[in-house]
């Protein structure tokens, strides 16, 4: 069971308590006997509470949940590591979606659609290869619709465009000498930058690197931290993934292509 159900059942329990505590009051009240009709009043008083009070606290806890894409490199034949880092996260309770690297503008359009309704959750977006590229064209194309991404990891991504001033947290590995290079961000980017040099990892290559048990570690801290942070202040020292990287310096770059 993970913290959330488990938190999820005791706010069943207490509310359960809380029900039986009115229920007790309509028996009893300094030794005098309550009418039938208002102890019956008072149980569905005991009931209803007890289920306002287990939904309101069920649909906070949704709320809380992220929600995580993780897109595949070019055909998806070499990101199968992808698949594996979703199925790491679903066994801790964490839902993750994986999808080629082409879906990203239809996940766009999805994703604006469900904040539309009034979905809060944190999104998380995680891409390999060309899928890292994508992941930071669905930042900048959210962005005109002020949806925040609040965890953007890019594995080895290639010639990518810098990131978006709505990402409030963003994590990228690359090879040097290798694949990749260190992201930079767009003028007003206000949140965490880390770029991860892994060239000094031998048993990472560019085909490699989204099955790498290190990686999948890290990534799953990082978004188990986002729950986490509703709790109380973090102490970014205690992983050096959560210190603010220096920006690097800016390039130019051709206008991102929109979601159509």
């Amino acid at each position: 069971m993970s913290r959330m159900q488990r938190s999820s059942a005791t706010a069943v329990e207490r509310a359960g308590a809380m029900a039986e505590m009115i229920a007790r009051t309509g028996r009893c009240r300094r030794g005098t006997a309550v009418p039938a009709r208002a102890r019956r009043t008072l149980s569905f008083a005991a009931r209803f509470l007890a289920v306002a009070v287990t939904l309101l606290w069920c649909n906070c806890a949704l709320a809380a949940e992220p929600q995580v894409l993780l897109l595949r490199g070019w055909f998806g034949v070499f990101s199968t590591g992808m698949d594996g880092l979703a199925a790491e996260l679903k066994a801790k309770g964490i839902k993750a979606e994986v999808a080629g690297h082409l879906h990203w503008s239809t996940a766009v359009k999805e994703i604006i659609k469900e904040r539309a309704a009034g979905k809060t959750s944190a999104l998380v977006l995680v891409g390999h290869s060309q899928g890292a590229n994508n992941v930071i064209d669905m930042a900048r194309s959210l962005e005109p619709h002020k949806v925040s991404v609040d965890l953007l990891v890019t594995l080895a991504p290639f010639m990518q465009n810098p990131v978006p001033a709505n990402v409030v947290r963003a994590v990228n590995y690359f090879q040097s000498p290798g694949w990749g290079a260190p992201l930079t961000t767009e003028p007003g980017f206000h949140g965490k930058l880390s770029n991860v040099d892994v060239g000094n990892d031998w048993t990472i290559a560019h085909i490699s690197i989204d099955k790498s048990a290190r990686i999948h570690a890290e990534i799953a801290r990082e978004i188990a931290a986002l729950s986490q942070a509703k709790e109380g202040p973090q102490d970014g020292s205690a992983n050096p993934l959560t210190a603010a990287a220096p920006q690097s310096p800016q390039k130019k770059f051709p206008p991102q292509a929109q979601a159509q």
